[in-house]
């Protein structure tokens, strides 16, 4: 059992999580690691447990069963307290499928909100902030602009740039292409691929097979709540050993070549 004072503890520490919804066991005892700096895939059938997996790191939904550690907090039990809780959601940082951005604020107050509120930062270094992130996702010139003037494409990277300007040392991604028409998809994978690159520390819940097996280091394959496989990314998706993920694969506009 890993000790919450270890240095060398990993971003995220899974020890035997489940997670059920009344008599529906979602997650059956997932036992796996991710590492700082690395970058994981989550793949997978719909209905498999996926995104509850992913929104168990960030306590968006707290775990029935076992144990999970994220920045050296252990946020297993269900009394966690406050102060733990917002500390938990300042480090780690969530871009859901859809963009969740507030439609009467402009996108540099979309971005400068939660750093004012919730880290305390004065408005002009928010704006500093978000006019940095603004850069890196390619949209500084959209910081006037409001939601409903962008494509999908360009609110979904306001939304990683709004969950970068909190800082966080782990980023989550829930099917953050899904959303967007096929000719989009591209510009938000660019910017996730930037991100890696930088060394940011990543769980990618993605149908995204090609992405998954350029950028991440490993890939998750769940089945039925269950770690079906697991590995390093190029091998569990050009070599499946289960019978499952190979028809999973076959079924997805991938070619494990």
């Amino acid at each position: 059992m890993v000790k919450v004072s270890d240095r060398q503890m990993p971003a995220v520490l899974f020890e035997d999580v489940k997670k059920r919804y009344g008599d529906l066991q979602v997650l059956n005892g997932i036992s796996s690691q991710i590492a700082l700096g690395e970058v994981v895939a989550i793949i997978g059938s719909s209905g498999c447990g996926k995104s509850t997996l992913l929104r168990c790191i960030n306590r968006l939904e707290a775990i029935n069963g076992g144990r999970l550690i994220v920045n050296g907090i252990d946020i297993s039990s269900p009394t966690l307290p406050n102060q733990e809780l917002r500390r938990l959601r300042t480090n780690v940082g969530m871009v859901f499928q859809q963009f969740n951005l507030f439609p009467h604020k402009s996108v540099l107050d979309n971005l400068t909100l939660a750093p004012q509120k919730v880290l305390g930062q004065s408005k002009s270094e928010s704006k500093q902030t978000a006019y940095f992130f603004l850069e890196k996702v390619g949209l500084a010139e959209k910081a006037g602009a409001y939601p409903d003037q962008l494509s999908g494409g360009q609110k979904q990277r306001v939304a990683i740039a709004r969950a970068l300007c909190m800082k966080p040392q782990v980023m989550l991604f829930d099917e953050p292409t899904s959303a967007l028409d096929p000719e989009l998809v591209g510009e938000v994978l660019l910017v996730m691929k930037q991100l890696a690159e930088e060394g940011m520390t990543m769980v990618i819940v993605t149908h995204e097979m090609q992405f998954a097996r350029e950028v991440a280091d490993r890939v998750i394959f769940l089945n039925k709540g269950y770690i079906e496989e697991e590995g390093s990314a190029r091998e569990v998706l050009t070599n499946p050993q289960s019978d499952r993920l190979q028809t999973f694969l076959s079924r997805m506009s991938f070619a494990a070549v």
